[in-house]
């Protein structure tokens, strides 16, 4: 893929010259590691988003359950698991 911009950015002098050293020694260089870590940070904010876009929809069908009657309060899942709990000791 060719190599079209220029990033620069300011940092401390330590931090540099530590990530230069670090790339040199797992025999990389460092524009190639910073091109990694920023496609893996695109990747977990692109994940991050999808579960957030996930769990707002799962919100919304048990509130739209809820609304149209269809849920069952948290006092009724207590007891039904109650109940499952009592069974599973029965059996045990």
């Amino acid at each position: 893929m060719p190599k079209e911009a220029v990033f620069t950015m300011k940092l401390e002098s330590s931090l540099r010259e530590d990530f230069i050293a670090a790339a040199k020694a797992s025999d990389r260089p460092a524009s190639q590691v910073v091109r990694e870590l920023m496609r893996e940070y695109i990747r977990r904010q692109s994940e991050s988003r999808a579960y957030d876009a996930y769990l707002a929809q799962k919100v919304e069908k048990g509130r739209q359950s809820i609304r149209s009657g269809e849920g069952v309060d948290n006092e009724e899942v207590e007891r039904l698991f109650a109940e499952r709990r009592a069974r599973v000791a029965d059996k045990a």
